[in-house]
């Protein structure tokens, strides 16, 4: 109900926001799905001409930096911050600036669930005083930039690379619109594999 009312002060209708937080239920239960699988999925062993066994599994990137979706904040939200912790990262998400308050209550109810502490860090302030820093922040790993205004994205892409920092983006085309997370897209395990890296182990076969 929390979601609900945080939804309806930020302007949506009353069958819109629960339409919403319903959606963004679906949507975590979606990516919690995943974490037992990517090892099944997105790894494998590979054939060489050598003696090693040799296979290939994903690894979280590590620290992650989201800038959350403008016009859908809470089924936006869930629907980056899903991936990112799916892959076994750690999150910090700049909030919506225009409608924080599901952030905020999404921040209070992981604060008493099984949730570690400091794995999801929630952030609410203007994007163009703390985006320059934030993107700079040579302990970050990776940056997904889904959220990102368009006039700060070139700034925030320098930034990350000054530290070599793995980035995500909107795809070319799309929109950071109310309905850009809704169905089959936002499921999409590219959410997830933006920041996985891949690790390959050679292992000798001895005698």
């Amino acid at each position: 109900a929390q979601f609900r009312d945080d939804l309806i002060n930020h302007g949506a209708s009353k069958s819109d926001a629960a339409a919403e937080v319903s959606a963004a239920i679906d949507r975590m239960v979606w990516y919690a799905g995943w974490p037992d699988k990517l090892s099944a999925v997105l790894g494998g062993t590979n054939p060489v001409a050598s003696s090693h066994f040799v296979f290939t599994l994903p690894e979280p990137t590590g620290v992650i930096a989201s800038i959350a979706p403008e016009a859908s904040p809470l089924l936006g939200l869930v629907s980056r911050l899903g991936g990112i912790l799916a892959g076994g990262n750690v999150a910090i998400v700049l909030a919506s600036e225009s409608a924080p308050l599901p952030a905020v209550t999404l921040a209070e109810t992981l604060a008493v669930s099984d949730v570690p502490a400091g794995v999801v860090n929630i952030i609410t302030a203007r994007r163009a005083e703390l985006l320059p820093h934030l993107v700079r922040h040579a302990d970050i790993d990776g940056y997904d930039l889904w959220g990102c205004p368009d006039e700060l994205l070139v700034e925030a892409e320098q930034g990350a690379a000054e530290h070599v920092a793995r980035v995500a983006r909107r795809p070319h085309g799309v929109k950071d619109r109310a309905d850009a997370f809704d169905g089959e897209r936002g499921e999409r395990i590219d959410g997830i594999t933006a920041f996985l890296e891949m690790k390959t182990v050679w292992h000798p076969i001895g005698s």
